[in-house]
């Protein structure tokens, strides 16, 4: 293990790392508090949080923050990463996710991607790809401007709370048949609106 994290904390010229070099080297700074094996890690993830946060309609600023406060928590809470439940890339997008929800609350964004249905634990997509969703993320944040209140309300408690839809059905008192087309309505207006090879 901790010839394998030396290895990879080497690899700090753009390469990609494999699952097994990023376990390594969540472990050795778990382990060892290891510095390069750190940089290693943030140098690998800390422009794909960033693509991340403007994927998900965070300004350019607050994405760069988002990506820091994320690997600061991968530096100080290393020793809770467990292989066996997850890959380090879901780990660490979990905690991005979290972090990002946390700042639309402090934000008093009432916003969600359409983007998050149909999320990928790597988000390593091009600077112009970022461009480009963050660009049909402000399309559908429009369109969300627009939904009805009672659809807006249950897109808010199933993306962002992550309810599941029976219980959203038991909190608001709805059919669970009402819920789910609600969704369906609320997901189809903005796939619509987005260009067709960025629908999901």
């Amino acid at each position: 293990m901790v010839a394998s994290a030396k290895r990879a904390s080497t690899m700090l010229a753009g390469q990609s790392l494999t699952h097994e070099q990023l376990g390594a080297l969540v472990h050795a700074v778990a382990v060892n508090r290891d510095r390069a094996a750190f940089a290693a890690l943030f140098q690998h993830f800390a422009p794909r949080l960033k693509g991340f946060g403007i994927r998900r309609g965070v300004d350019a600023a607050a994405a760069e923050e988002l990506a820091q406060e994320t690997m600061l928590t991968v530096w100080r809470k290393a020793e809770t990463f467990d292989p066996a439940k997850a890959t380090v890339s879901t780990w660490v997008f979990t905690i991005v996710r979290n972090k990002r929800i946390d700042l639309f609350r402090r934000e008093g964004y009432p916003e969600v991607e359409l983007s998050e249905v149909a999320e990928a634990a790597d988000d390593g997509e091009s600077p112009e790809q970022s461009v480009s969703l963050s660009q049909h993320g402000q399309v559908v944040r429009q369109v969300m401007k627009d939904l009805p209140p009672e659809q807006m309300k249950i897109i808010q408690m199933a993306f962002f709370e992550d309810k599941s839809h029976s219980v959203i059905a038991s909190e608001l008192k709805l059919p669970l048949g009402t819920v789910k087309s609600r969704i369906r309505l609320a997901l189809s207006r903005m796939r619509a609106a987005l260009p067709e090879d960025a629908r999901v």
